[in-house]
């Protein structure tokens, strides 16, 4: 990093930096803009919010699933680390067309996705894995969430949803370790403590930020991609965004996504788009911290509803807990949870289902009885509401059993219920289990408007020269709903894509500077 000059402002010292490309955050978007800059031929700095002990940002807190477009298993294996092809045998993908994953993304976004943006998302989202894996990003199936392969008997393969069946080994932390070492071997800098709280322009023009460090505020001049996540971790913005209530819910990931550059954008004229009243918000364990902890990451999630039944405070359902594979509605049933009494549900199961919940509810402390009534009593909601919502349920069941591992169509339409479309089957084998929950945030749908090139666009519709944005800062990709690994998969598709195109103004803007002397 060049040191340009020390000024004094008033009585604090401000100081000037200078960098082709500047970087806010470090998270998946953000590092992949960093090295796709740097390959460029970009001098980059990286800009982090935390310290060093807490990088990452939200994608260090994630289960990793990158939502891509491939052909099948066998398109998905070169990409794979040794110990994951070694389950190739015990596992089977189907493949996951690029039609497919645009319908996917308009049936859960009820049609509002940006078109031109979710094709370059959905068109590049294999290469860029790809790229990623050439850069030392490790992959492997998922697996994991769902089963132990080890379990299976001799001869049975176990059916991946094609959509969901690619993650970053390790996870969210293996990813950003991943990441962060290919940062580090390319020689980029990275500040910590470093929240960025202003943009410096020139008119429409960025011409770089304004650093809080501890010692004072620092100018960093340079062509800027803000990748620094939305507002999920703001109370205030929460409320004021997403409505009444949403400032009180858990936050799953980091503290540090409190909406400061993404702010300062609308404020220096970006263009806000998206979905502003919506966020991926999920059911989380009741008990969880009210924000992420790193040695926990996602381990306080509860998504294996689809198996069981969900009722609220009153002992009443109210989702339809079978509506669709589980990745493409666990994203908006904590909004559904958070508009109950209290933001509290419980996920009951019985001994047809218990033995299909994820390893991850071993991290929770269920409460257990041999009758529903027990159940209630240990639940603190009505016993007689509980046993006559059950048994309406129940009554409404035909007999069989469910395929746990595919949509099934195994319907039941109980009167004064939501129906459950797929895995219906009666809760009548005690012992019962049940699981309290709450709602858990993980990131915001309204954003900044980019275009393919990742520029940011002012009030007017026009590209903001020197400002590009990736990740979940960006507006019109998701509203209502998401598809699992397709938030992952927009952070790195156009981070590399905003990185290219900084790297490529920084230059133009260095050949200008030149020619004028």
């Amino acid at each position: 990093m060049t040191f340009l000059e020390t000024t004094s402002v008033g009585s604090a010292e401000t100081a000037d930096h200078v960098a082709d490309v500047v970087v806010v955050g470090a998270g998946n978007a953000a590092l992949v803009a960093a090295l796709a800059a740097h390959e460029a031929g970009a001098r980059v700095l990286v800009l982090e919010a935390a310290p060093q002990e807490l990088r990452g940002g939200n994608s260090r807190f994630t289960g990793g699933i990158f939502r891509i477009a491939h052909d099948g298993l066998a398109h998905l294996l070169p990409l794979l680390t040794d110990e994951s092809r070694g389950w190739s045998e015990k596992v089977s993908v189907g493949p996951y067309p690029a039609q497919r994953y645009r319908d996917e993304i308009s049936t859960t976004t009820d049609g509002r996705a940006d078109s031109d943006l979710v094709d370059i998302l959905v068109g590049q989202s294999y290469e860029t894995v790809r790229w990623m894996h050439e850069r030392g990003v490790r992959w492997e199936l998922s697996v994991g969430k769902l089963i132990d392969p080890a379990k299976l008997p001799e001869g049975e393969a176990y059916s991946l949803p094609p959509g969901g069946a690619l993650r970053a080994a390790g996870e969210g932390v293996g990813l950003v370790e991943d990441l962060f070492g290919a940062v580090e071997r390319a020689g980029i800098e990275v500040w910590y403590d470093a929240p960025v709280v202003d943009l410096i322009m020139d008119g429409s023009s960025c011409q770089g930020v304004i650093v809080r460090r501890p010692t004072g505020d620092e100018r960093v001049y340079g062509t800027v991609v803000l990748a620094s996540g939305g507002f999920e971790s703001n109370p205030e913005m929460r409320q004021r965004w997403l409505g009444p209530g949403w400032d009180l819910v858990k936050v799953r990931g980091t503290r540090f996504n409190l909406g400061v550059p993404l702010e300062a954008a609308l404020r220096q004229g970006g263009q806000p788009f998206g979905h502003w009243g919506g966020c991926h918000a999920v059911p989380l364990d009741a008990d969880a911290p009210p924000v992420g902890e790193l040695k926990m990451t996602d381990k306080y999630s509860r998504y294996s509803y689809p198996y069981g039944l969900m009722v609220n405070a009153e002992a009443q359902r109210f989702v339809d807990e079978g509506e669709d594979e589980v990745w493409l509605t666990y994203a908006k049933t904590g909004a559904a949870v958070r508009a109950q009494s209290r933001a509290w549900a419980a996920q009951i199961f019985d001994q047809r289902t218990v033995h299909l919940l994820e390893p991850r509810y071993s991290t929770g402390v269920p409460v257990e009885s041999d009758t529903i009534e027990g159940l209630a009593e240990k639940l603190n909601v009505d016993p007689d509401r509980l046993r006559q919502t059950v048994d309406a349920f129940n009554a409404a069941c035909s007999d069989g059993s469910i395929d746990p591992f595919r949509k099934d169509g195994r319907a039941a339409c109980p009167a004064g219920q939501p129906p459950k479309s797929n895995w219906a089957q009666p809760l009548d084998r005690p012992p019962y289990v049940a699981y309290t929950v709450t709602c858990g945030i993980t990131f915001t749908f309204g954003g900044l408007r980019i275009d393919t090139d990742a520029r940011v666009h002012d009030l007017a519709g026009r590209p903001m020269p020197g400002l590009y944005a990736t990740g979940e800062i960006t507006g019109g990709f998701f509203y209502h709903n998401y598809p699992a690994g397709a938030g992952l998969v927009r952070g790195a598709v156009f981070g590399r894509i905003a990185g290219e195109a900084a790297a490529r103004q920084a230059a133009q803007r260095r050949a200008e500077a030149a020619r004028r002397g």
